[in-house]
């Protein structure tokens, strides 16, 4: 979707750059990036640093940048453009889907978004630039990004110890730093999401299918080494509060 968007007004200007925030790196990413075959720079990010630059703390999430290198809308949601024809396909082709992810897959479409404003408001700023009313003064970029405070701080160095630890295979010593991480940073849905894609989504749940994996596999609740779960966080929160409404 997103490629055929950028191939629409590349011409206008508008060029996007894609980051796959993995812990686990090339090789969980690689099937999403070839069956997409971008033409748009795809970059992949295991210690999670553009998400610290940026504030990213949920996916889909964006930021704006100018001609000039300069943000113009911090991180928000990035729905994809409806007016983009999309190929649907069932991650759960093959299988027969088990309750918890059938739960999964029933408060997602629960999930609300502005997908068809914040696509307006894209074009709207390749077509006008800074004289868009969606390009946001450094002032009101400043205004809405969100403040980093000690616990924040504290969150983020115990998410990338725990990345470390992963990257070192020692997933078992990563966890507690997770954990805190979550802790700390409970709104922070990227944090939560890495740590439960890492741990094993059950035999015959292999491919695309384990990204919706997030949570104990029935039966085993007792060894989830987390406090939650997708699942559990988005009906404690609300899927219509999972994501936070656009703001022109």
């Amino acid at each position: 979707m997103w490629q055929k968007f950028r191939n629409e007004l590349h011409g206008d200007g508008l060029e996007i750059v894609t980051v796959g925030l993995e812990t686990a790196g090339a090789e969980a990413c690689r099937p999403f990036i070839e069956a997409a075959a971008p033409e748009h720079p795809s970059l992949i990010d295991q210690a999670h640093r553009s998400a610290e630059l940026f504030g990213f703390i949920n996916i889909p999430n964006a930021v704006w940048i100018d001609e000039s290198g300069v943000i113009v809308r911090p991180a928000e949601t990035a729905p994809s453009p409806p007016s983009i024809e999309r190929e649907r396909r069932s991650p759960f082709a093959g299988i027969e889907p088990p309750e918890h992810l059938l739960a999964i897959a029933g408060e997602a479409v629960n999930i609300q978004s502005s997908p068809a404003e914040y696509e307006a408001a894209i074009r709207d700023w390749v077509a006008k630039g800074s004289d868009s009313r969606f390009a946001l003064s450094a002032d009101e970029v400043i205004a809405r990004s969100q403040p980093r405070n000690a616990d924040a701080a504290r969150g983020q160095a115990h998410f990338e110890l725990a990345a470390h630890l992963e990257k070192l295979g020692h997933h078992d010593d990563a966890v507690p730093h997770y954990r805190e991480a979550h802790r700390l940073t409970p709104d922070n849905f990227s944090y939560r999401r890495q740590a439960w894609s890492l741990e094993p989504a059950g035999e015959g749940l292999d491919g695309p299918v384990t990204r919706f994996w997030q949570g104990p596999i029935p039966g085993s609740e007792d060894t989830w080494p987390y406090d939650s779960d997708w699942l559990a966080d988005v009906r404690a929160k609300g899927a219509e509060n999972y994501y936070e409404p656009f703001t022109p």
